[in-house]
């Protein structure tokens, strides 16, 4: 059960603290069974004063006292803290890592040995308890491990189980980097809006509405989007115009093409970072 597990979050950065924030107000885990690390002291006297969850800058003290242990550092300083903290960690803890690209064989290689290992990919949204998170296991995570990593991230939103863990690319590219995709879908309808006469609150307010607004809608009727978008779409009518102009600026094409590129520089970037995390262990 959550709430009796003793959760180290190494790294408080904005991540972090959006999970520390969840498992809070959702009650989920209690401020005293969290204890979190960064370098700086400053964000460790705030994550304290304003959570109640224990502080240290001490990362291997933190993850010896842990049950489970969540790796949110940056993905180019991963492989040294992992180093740092590899002699406590063990097959009696669950180990998460949210680093970005950086592949589980990665850190079953930098650690060198059995691990009940998670990787999750959550996205920006989490800072308001709306993430899309993915979750893949290794070898030796458990069913429970995978109930239990579910239960801390569905704490900042929503998520998934991928049982190939080569798709992690492909989520890194839609729901990882989606949210740009979105912001730069809303900020393109804030400047049509004024194109067509609106101020541009009331343009930024309308367009940012109407994407939570369809995206409920979504979620709760469970329709197809293309249904809902007939049911828009009335015969000679206005949306059906607007419609046929974005199919001919190839919109459609455009957003698969844009999670296709991000998925291969996914595969890059993971690429590279395994090679790196080879060469510091050479």
């Amino acid at each position: 059960m959550l709430k009796d597990k003793k959760i180290s979050i190494i790294g408080t950065g904005n991540m972090g603290e959006a999970l520390v924030s969840g498992l809070i107000s959702s009650e989920s885990s209690k401020p005293e069974n969290i204890i979190c690390t960064d370098i700086r002291e400053d964000k460790l006297r705030m994550v304290k004063e304003k959570y109640g969850v224990d502080t240290t800058e001490n990362n291997l003290q933190a993850v010896e006292v842990s049950n489970v242990v969540i790796y949110a550092v940056k993905p180019q300083i991963i492989a040294s803290v992992l180093k740092e903290t590899s002699r406590v960690i063990d097959m009696s803890k669950l180990i998460i890592s949210i680093a970005a690209g950086v592949p589980l064989a990665a850190i079953e290689s930098c650690l060198k040995k059995d691990l009940r290992l998670i990787r999750v990919m959550p996205n920006i949204a989490a800072f308001v308890k709306e993430s899309a998170s993915v979750l893949a296991a290794g070898k030796n995570a458990t069913k429970e491990d995978i109930q239990l990593a579910m239960a801390i991230f569905d704490s900042m939103g929503k998520s998934i189980f991928l049982k190939e863990n080569i798709l992690m690319d492909a989520i890194t590219g839609l729901s990882g980097s989606g949210p740009a995709y979105i912001f730069l879908i809303v900020d393109a309808l804030a400047d049509a809006g004024v194109k067509v006469g609106l101020s541009r609150e009331d343009a930024l307010f309308l367009s940012i509405q109407t994407v939570l607004g369809s995206a409920k809608l979504l979620l709760e009727t469970r329709e197809h989007p293309g249904r809902l978008k007939d049911m828009v779409t009335s015969p000679g009518g206005t949306a059906i115009a607007g419609i046929h102009t974005l199919e001919k600026g190839g919109l459609r094409t455009t957003l698969i093409n844009a999670v296709e590129v991000a998925t291969e520089r996914s595969k890059e970037l993971g690429e590279i970072m395994t090679k790196n995390f080879l060469n510091e262990e050479g």
